[in-house]
């Protein structure tokens, strides 16, 4: 019984982060009945949000502030709460676009599995369909993989690409991580059930919980290795990891020397560096590292204004 507790809260640590209570304290934003125009304006304090025609699906998204456009996407399980305030922070600046990915927050599920790379042109729709050239896309976790895939598919309509705490390849990630991956599928009824009387799920009532997470389940037990796809990016990309994280902190610089980072010395004025960024966030891991703003704080001077 003791072995079977731990592994349901090892599962739980790798599905679901115990997100702040002040995430779920306010009040959601009430999601507009899918229209033809789509949009809902809400007060001056709340976001737009709408939904929008994509792949047979009714693609949830916010809009919150003004500026040049920048993408969120969400980690597994939660949707755009779980930014927390990184997100009003980025709004300072940018006009972020918040999606909910199939079958998160208030985007149904539909008949169709997740995969990185159908999520991935799920958002590339949406940004045509919104009418943008382009966008800054900052990804969390499953987000981050999302979005790494819409800069190997889509890179014509990424400006610049923030990864967060996701690997690029599956044997990246520690072997504890990938054993409650494996065994998601058999405990996703009981986690879902957990999620139900969670505040996430009182702030989501449609979403099917344990149909969620075995979609999830499903989609991780795939293995996965996009190195090469990644050695191929030419759009700037910054990576943020924890200093705990949930993959092998040699995979990070394997990461980061892939999109040209860590090949020689900068020289004294910076000239020499590579491209692309990395941050580590101290005394933070997988679970709560948008726990506080420091994702924002870092992503902020690379996203420009």
């Amino acid at each position: 019984m003791l072995e079977r507790r731990r592994l349901l809260a090892a599962l739980a640590a790798v599905t679901a982060v115990s997100w702040p209570a002040r995430v779920f304290s306010a009040a959601a934003p009430t999601a507009s009945t899918p229209t033809a125009s789509g949009t809902t304006t809400m007060t001056s304090s709340a976001p737009k949000t709408a939904y929008a025609p994509i792949h047979g699906q009714q693609l949830y998204y916010e809009v919150h502030g003004n500026g040049k456009p920048l993408v969120l996407l969400h980690g597994g399980v939660a949707a755009s709460e779980a930014f927390g305030t990184n997100l009003p922070l980025l709004a300072a600046t940018h006009q972020v676009i918040a999606v909910h990915l199939q079958g998160h927050g208030h985007t149904r599920d539909v008949d169709r599995p997740l995969r990185f790379e159908t999520l991935a042109d799920d958002v590339a729709a949406l940004i045509e369909h919104l009418g943008l050239k382009k966008a800054a896309v900052l990804g969390y976790s499953l987000g981050g993989g999302v979005a790494l895939q819409l800069a190997i598919r889509h890179p014509a309509l990424v400006e610049r690409l923030v990864v967060v705490s996701q690997a690029m390849k599956r044997s990246a990630w520690f072997p504890e991580v990938l054993a409650g991956f494996d065994q998601m599928a058999a405990h996703a009824s009981q986690i879902g059930a957990n999620i139900k009387q969670s505040p996430m799920g009182k702030l989501y009532p449609e979403v099917d919980w344990a149909r969620l997470m075995a979609r999830i389940a499903e989609m991780e037990s795939h293995d996965y290795d996009w190195s090469t796809a990644v050695a191929g990016i030419k759009v700037p990309t910054m990576l943020i990891f924890a200093d705990a994280d949930a993959m092998r902190p040699e995979h990070i610089v394997e990461f980061y020397k892939l999109l040209g980072g860590g090949q020689r010395d900068a020289g004294m004025d910076g000239s020499q560096r590579g491209p692309a960024q990395l941050a580590i966030v101290p005394g933070a891991s997988h679970y709560n590292i948008l726990a506080t703003d420091a994702v924002g704080r870092l992503a902020l001077p690379f996203l420009g204004s």
